[in-house]
């Protein structure tokens, strides 16, 4: 009958020994977590990039790969798929400014 003990006094006898439990064993020590490396520098230019006056809408079919890697993404980082596509057009035009060429060659043969 002496071994039954409340929990109350199983909660003393534990502060009492410092977090030693009955057995005289320390309880195990926390896993140090291990250190994030520093994000890569798209995300800040990701999450930089700032959507807040666009109001035009396009509809985007994905492959479902690409889509679950998106949604994965999203879950992941934060960082909406609305603002990962809009910064990866803006950045596509950028880098192929013959683009913005054939674009403006349609306009000129529309107006004619």
């Amino acid at each position: 009958m002496s071994e039954i003990k409340s929990l109350a006094d199983q909660l003393r006898s534990k502060i009492a020994n410092n977090g030693a439990d009955a057995s005289g064993k320390s309880p195990p020590e926390k896993k140090r977590e291990k250190k994030q490396p520093d994000p890569p520098p798209v995300l800040e230019l990701l999450r930089a990039y700032d959507l807040a006056g666009h109001k035009s809408m396009v509809h985007v079919r994905f492959e479902d790969p690409t889509a679950q890697m998106l949604h994965h993404f999203k879950m992941a980082t934060g960082i909406e798929v609305n603002k990962v596509v809009g910064f990866a057009v803006k950045q596509f035009v950028e880098q192929n400014p013959e683009l913005k060429t054939i674009v403006k060659q349609y306009l000129q043969k529309i107006q004619i």
